[in-house]
């Protein structure tokens, strides 16, 4: 009797695995499924389109800037994909819902939606006000919500579709100095969690990301409070370095594949799967190692609230060595459309 429940057993565990496999085959084939990147006109957002498209999918991205979108869009098709640009602003829902409409009516049903939009405010948390937490929830824990519900209902028919949440290792550990990025990534973390295990049943499949640090050139275009020029200089030098980061191209490659895959997670780099392994296993050993980190960051400067983007601060850092240190997460600026080729960084002015 044992032996026959042995072999039932492993008999339907073979079933459901060939089962899966074969639903998975069935997406290998990308030529012709409709993905929708958010913040797709720049940066990881740009990379995974560019490597979606390059796969056959017929690509849709949107964003907030007309003038990216459309440099993005003509960057896309020159590459020979089939690419369509909406200008969206993610945080409004009556926008998203008709963005959603409006791609469906011209491209046909979503088939894979990438929450990408993302936004980065660094410095100490008492230079930072409620309007910097209030913006990075909007954008990068409702913008998600607000995509996912509105692509949920044709998924839901169709009982079939593809959910890709980027996270971030942010939204595992908490990085110093980076609390309002910090406190959206960890909802959105829990969101795209529970997502992957209520939707399983709806034939939809729900991928979380967790980045580290990327080359994507976004430094240039993220805000600093505080002790604006040391802030930029930690963060910048941390996104240049291929010690500590990683390209945006291999991360997207990633994130194609495991798409493909419907695996559930992906950590996209060694260090932060180590660190969100320490951290689940040794938490009071990830504190020590925070607290080391935030004594070598700089220290903050009460009363400037105001923030500069990274555009600007660059005007200060002239030196060779810094040209030289910073040259990858520049060239991956202008290669991702944080940028233009050429284009000399802003002068510094208050904002």
């Amino acid at each position: 009797m044992t032996v026959k429940l042995i072999s039932l057993a492993a008999l339907g565990a073979t079933g459901c695995l060939a089962f899966q496999h074969l639903r998975s085959r069935s997406w290998l084939n990308l030529r012709g499924k409709v993905v929708l990147v958010t913040g797709g006109s720049r940066g990881l957002g740009l990379a995974t389109a560019r490597e979606f498209g390059s796969r056959g999918a017929v690509v849709a991205i949107c964003a907030r800037n007309k003038e990216q979108l459309d440099r993005a869009s003509e960057d896309l098709r020159a590459r020979g994909i089939q690419a369509h640009s909406f200008v969206c602003d993610i945080t409004d829902g009556e926008q998203v819902r008709a963005l959603i409409t409006a791609a469906t009516e011209l491209l046909g049903p979503i088939d894979i939606l990438v929450n990408n939009a993302g936004v980065i405010k660094v410095g100490p948390f008492l230079e930072m006000e409620i309007d910097d937490f209030e913006q990075a929830m909007n954008v990068m824990f409702w913008g998600m919500l607000n995509a996912t519900l509105a692509v949920l209902p044709s998924m839901r028919s169709r009982r079939k579709g593809s959910i890709v949440n980027i996270t971030s290792i942010g939204g595992k550990v908490t990085v110093p100095h980076l609390l309002p990025y910090c406190c959206a990534k960890f909802a959105a973390m829990a969101l795209s969690e529970g997502l992957g295990i209520e939707l399983a049943r709806a034939g939809i499949r729900v991928t979380t990301i967790v980045p580290a640090l990327l080359r994507t050139g976004s430094h240039l275009n993220a805000e600093f409070k505080g002790n604006q020029s040391a802030e930029y200089g930690w963060f910048a030098a941390g996104a240049a370095s291929p010690a500590v980061s990683i390209s945006a191209e291999r991360a997207a490659r990633s994130i194609v594949r495991v798409t493909i895959r419907g695996q559930r997670e992906k950590i996209l780099s060694v260090p932060a799967e180590v660190l969100a392994r320490l951290h689940g296993s040794a938490p009071g050993l990830t504190r020590v190692i925070l607290d080391v980190a935030h004594s070598l960051l700089p220290e903050s400067e009460t009363g400037h609230h105001y923030s500069r983007p990274g555009r600007q601060l660059e005007a200060e850092f002239t030196s060779t060595f810094w040209r030289v240190m910073t040259r990858l997460g520049q060239n991956a600026a202008i290669s991702l459309n944080q940028i233009l080729s050429g284009e000399s960084p802003e002068p510094a002015q208050l904002i």
